[in-house]
């Protein structure tokens, strides 16, 4: 006698159950807890915080003064970030480094393009980091100072983001 299947109306049979796995003798490695993991990212960014508001490079008064072409500090210390991710990366490459869960690290190649998309957003970053007087990246540390009006600047910054995911589908990329 044939079964029937009348659920799904097909004639396959129901899976079989597999036996349960064998457990393995050797210990596991320990896992780190994701609340340490993200307590250290916290930490280190706090830290980043400080030094970017000690180093003055949130200051809207130095970031004028790289956009009027009146001191090198700013472009020091971008040059010098340039430079070092440059070594880093370098090393990276050469020394076959793996991440701490013993996976390679790989830096995957860009492809660049051309068009709209590199002169309109160069432009429109361009034009809002001198009138705001901060870059994005540090817009955490101006708030954490006590700027609070950098809110504004950060509620912003998410609306655009917001707004590019939903406008991407439609963009030229």
């Amino acid at each position: 006698m044939t079964p029937v299947f009348r659920d799904s109306g097909d004639a396959t049979p129901p899976p079989v159950a597999s036996p349960p796995p064998r457990k393995s003798t050797a210990p596991e490695p320990p896992q780190p807890s994701r609340a340490r993991g993200l307590a250290t990212y916290f930490f280190l960014g706090v830290a980043f915080g400080v030094v970017l508001i000690k180093s003055e490079v949130v200051s809207w008064f130095r970031i004028q003064e790289m956009f009027r072409f009146q001191a090198f500090h700013m472009y020091g210390i971008i040059g010098s970030a340039i430079l070092t991710a440059a070594i880093a990366l370098q090393l990276i490459k050469r020394l076959g480094m793996r991440s701490l869960s013993g996976e390679p690290i790989v830096v995957p190649a860009k492809t660049l393009g051309t068009g709209t998309r590199y002169w309109l957003g160069g432009t429109i970053f361009g034009l809002g980091w001198p009138v705001i007087g901060a870059c994005p990246g540090p817009i955490f540390a101006l708030v954490g100072s006590g700027l609070t009006v950098m809110l504004v600047t950060l509620a912003s910054a998410i609306a655009g983001t917001w707004a590019y995911g939903a406008l991407r589908p439609h963009l030229p990329h």
